[in-house]
């Protein structure tokens, strides 16, 4: 089960758009660089973030209630 509120639902969607892009690669498609243009910084950080929200992720799918 994915986190409530807006963290979580952040978190999801930044972890389907890597996702998505993991996919894509196979068709030689960087569907971040088409989201947020070319610039390497920013290309970085959408990266770092996209990490940073499995793991928030999948230890929250590990968390006691």
């Amino acid at each position: 089960m994915t986190q409530k509120g807006t963290l979580g639902m952040v978190a999801f969607w930044l972890t389907v758009i890597g996702g998505l892009n993991w996919g894509l690669v196979v068709f030689n498609w960087n569907l971040v660089e088409m989201l947020v243009g070319a610039w390497p910084t920013l290309v970085t950080t959408v990266y770092a973030l996209v990490g940073i929200s499995a793991l928030y992720l999948a230890f929250g799918a590990f968390k006691k209630n």
